[in-house]
């Protein structure tokens, strides 16, 4: 246990990963929690879309579709990503947001059990998973003929039988920070002839994954939370190499055809991956993510996501211990798993004791501090309003999560949380 601001310090001075924070903007006077969020800006993001802008778009114009590699940027930066999540060159796509990709990839393994297993017709999934998630699912089991089954996390392995079309699992719960066995879910999926679809939001950047050895079907993931690639990043497509050939997803745009420029009447899906592709790609934004998606991989000579991950379960960890050490007279619990195991890179708390709508305040005094987290709102249906804070181990400092508990400390004794301005709320929280 770090008892002590000058321990945190210490922690700091020998951390290996420590230079990496170097490679980000950060605003000074500021303790950002909120990478699960949205990522801070890469120093060199700034440069590198201003090249692009200035360079190949304003003096080469349309020749850099191919003298600049445009063209190649989804797969180009798709290689990349792939690197961190398990899967091999040409497997993985950019393109899109996250819930346009799950849409394609659900249909898709939809499609698939329709053929292979037409009795199977249910979709499976938690009932806390992310909203968009479920929404999505909703409408595409309404089109298809299929059921949305939703059950709390303890009911997912018991309710995979045959009947069961698609395990759809979001691999860290966005609210609480609980982080699934990938390996052994898709196993009992795949063992009652299911197709596993795993959204890696809060996952890809920040925790281990390796998608084929831990037997996923399909994955989709984010741009903007931990590879740090801007507000609105695009986002990503995997598909098994087994399956990736076999169907064609829903959205047949140009750019998933097997030659977009041929400009023939019909359609033709590329091969693999590059199917999953739509339409034209953003070049500026998909330029910054790459920025974003390189300040990860530069943890590599490092140690890589074994070292990323080690740190960040030290940070939630600590900072954890914290809150319930420093903050213990507040009433706060713990809302993410104690089992380092069992849990995501971010802290969630809720406060049973507080006023309804308390924790929205508490995180708004907080921000008012310069500590900045995020709020997340119960659903009424015995999922409690959120104060969740991310660790983003590139960037986040030992000392970061002490002085964070101490300005929760002095906000609560405070009692600052209870001025008005901090009650009012704004589109997002």
């Amino acid at each position: 246990m770090t008892r002590s601001r000058e321990q945190a310090v210490a922690l700091d001075l020998a951390d290996p990963l420590g230079p990496l924070r170097e490679q980000f903007e950060l605003p000074p006077g500021q303790l950002y929690l909120d990478g699960n969020s949205l990522g801070v800006l890469p120093r060199a993001t700034a440069g590198r879309v201003q090249q692009v802008v200035r360079g190949e778009w304003g003096q080469d114009l349309i020749a850099s579709w191919n003298r600049a590699g445009w063209m190649h940027l989804p797969q180009r930066v798709g290689d990349k990503i792939a690197r961190l999540v398990g899967a091999g060159a040409g497997e993985l796509v950019v393109a899109d947001s996250t819930s346009v990709n799950l849409f394609k990839a659900l249909a898709a393994a939809l499609s698939m059990a329709r053929e292979d297993r037409p009795a199977a017709r249910r979709i499976l999934s938690e009932r806390s998973n992310f909203p968009t998630d479920l929404y999505i699912a909703e409408s595409l089991a309404a089109d298809r003929g299929f059921e949305l089954e939703l059950v709390d996390r303890d009911r997912l392995e018991a309710s995979l039988d045959t009947g069961v079309a698609v395990l759809m699992l979001t691999h860290v719960n966005y609210r609480d920070g609980h982080l699934h066995d990938m390996a052994a879910l898709s196993a009992r999926a795949h063992a009652v002839g299911a197709t596993t679809l795993w959204d890696l939001a809060h996952s890809a950047g920040a925790v281990p994954v390796d998608l084929k050895a831990e037997g996923a079907d399909f994955a989709v993931g984010c741009g903007y939370k931990y590879l740090n690639g801007g507000p609105g990043a695009p986002a990503f497509v995997w598909v098994s190499p087994h399956h990736a050939g076999r169907f064609r997803q829903p959205l047949s745009g140009w750019m998933g055809h097997a030659a977009p420029f041929e400009f023939s009447p019909g359609y033709r899906p590329a091969a693999g991956v590059a199917r999953y592709l739509c339409g034209t790609p953003p070049v500026l934004s998909l330029a910054a993510l790459e920025c974003g998606v390189d300040t990860v991989l530069a943890a590599e000579p490092l140690g890589g996501m074994a070292a990323l991950r080690a740190k960040s379960l030290a940070l939630t960890r600590l900072f954890a211990e914290l809150v319930e050490t420093r903050c213990a007279a507040h009433g706060f619990t713990l809302e993410s798993p104690r089992d380092d195991a069992r849990r995501g890179s971010q802290v969630c708390l809720s406060w049973p004791r507080g006023p309804a709508g308390g924790a929205f305040a508490v995180v708004q005094a907080l921000i008012a501090r310069g500590v900045v987290g995020d709020f997340r709102a119960g659903d009424g249906g015995g999922h409690p309003d959120i104060l969740r804070f991310g660790f983003t181990p590139l960037y986040t400092r030992f000392v970061d999560a002490w002085d964070a508990v101490e300005h929760l400390r002095q906000v609560m004794e405070g009692k600052e949380w209870q001025r008005p301005e901090h009650s009012t709320r704004q589109a997002v929280t």
